[in-house]
């Protein structure tokens, strides 16, 4: 077990790396690969279920004692990236599929990604984890409704079909991860060491396949959509930061509330635009899934390096961190 967690561990540090060098080769030699879409959603439901095993009840609970850092950070990110995602496909006159799948995966939640970007960055963690709770307890209800509302006009969506998949691919297994938390929490806190490196494969694996299979379509558009996906991760960075500061968050809580904006569940993205909408829809999740993993690590360790200097405030908020964790 210790030899599995130290290749868990390597494997698992060098996640930016594997990606962009299976993503490349996916590219490059998509013929072995774009095959195999299918696996895409058993690949998120994977991850999905990684989450729930790493979730319990005391994740939702820093909402009773900081309601307003964890509502601010709900809302916004409902806000923030639909808007930026609309907003840009407007500027860059994208066409409709490209702009409808640059929109939704600015609808989709976020994930366990922003939770190691905020662990790495020293920024608020437990917030982070409990605002991506909620994100994906919500997300059923919410990214069908305000993809719907942003871009009904562009392309046809079929809101109930499109909660239903959320439900079976996100919901459901993370759900069923929690519940077998709480049946078997000795043996899933033994595996939890190991789990993360199961959900990094999927992850990298379920990209590639989207990256082959969308091969064709990015010789075409690659330049616009990658424009386009810099555009809208690079706003919603600073927009996340900036605003969660304009409301008198702390540094800490800022830095939290920017990975749960500017990082996305990209690959959930994907598969929606697969099953609801036309393969050109979904290279802007299988850009989003290479860039933000890019962005989110350079800014961790640029804010891992920095000092952070906590105000009153901040020191209350790292009291009920300790107190919830």
């Amino acid at each position: 077990m210790k030899l599995l967690e130290k290749i868990a561990m390597a494997i698992t540090k060098l996640f930016p790396l594997w990606l962009i060098l299976f993503s490349g080769l996916a590219f490059l030699y998509p013929d072995s690969l774009k095959m195999q879409g299918p696996l895409v959603t058993y690949l998120l439901g994977t991850i999905m279920l990684g989450m729930g095993l790493s979730m319990s009840v005391a994740d939702f609970k820093l909402v009773l004692s900081r309601p307003r850092d964890v509502i601010t950070g709900i809302v916004l990110r409902y806000l923030i990236m639909p808007i930026v995602g609309f907003g840009v496909a407007k500027v860059l006159g994208l066409p409709p599929a490209l702009a409808a799948g640059l929109i939704l995966v600015g609808c989709c939640p976020s994930g366990t990604a922003s939770n190691v970007m905020s662990f790495l960055a020293k920024a608020d963690t437990a917030l982070s984890v409990t605002v991506s709770s909620f994100n994906i307890i919500l997300a059923p209800l919410l990214l069908p409704t305000t993809f719907m509302l942003l871009a009904g006009a562009e392309v046809h969506v079929n809101t109930q079909a499109m909660f239903m998949d959320v439900v079976k691919i996100v919901l459901g297994p993370v759900i069923t991860g929690m519940v077998l938390r709480g049946l078997f929490g000795s043996f899933v806190d033994r595996i939890m060491k190991i789990v993360p490196v199961v959900s990094v494969i999927a992850i990298i694996l379920a990209i590639a396949i989207v990256v082959a299979m969308s091969a064709a379509k990015l010789m075409t558009v690659a330049l616009i959509a990658f424009i386009a996906v810099a555009m809208h991760n690079g706003l919603g960075l600073l927009f996340g930061y900036g605003t969660s500061k304009a409301l008198g968050l702390g540094e800490r809580q800022a830095r939290a509330i920017t990975f749960e904006i500017g990082i996305e569940m990209s690959g959930l993205a994907v598969v929606l635009a697969i099953a609801h909408l036309e393969p050109l829809a979904a290279v802007p999740g299988a850009i989003f899934s290479v860039w933000h993993n890019l962005t989110g690590s350079i800014i961790a360790g640029y804010w891992a390096n920095k000092p952070v200097k906590e105000n009153r405030g901040e020191a209350v908020a790292n009291n009920c961190d300790s107190k919830v964790n």
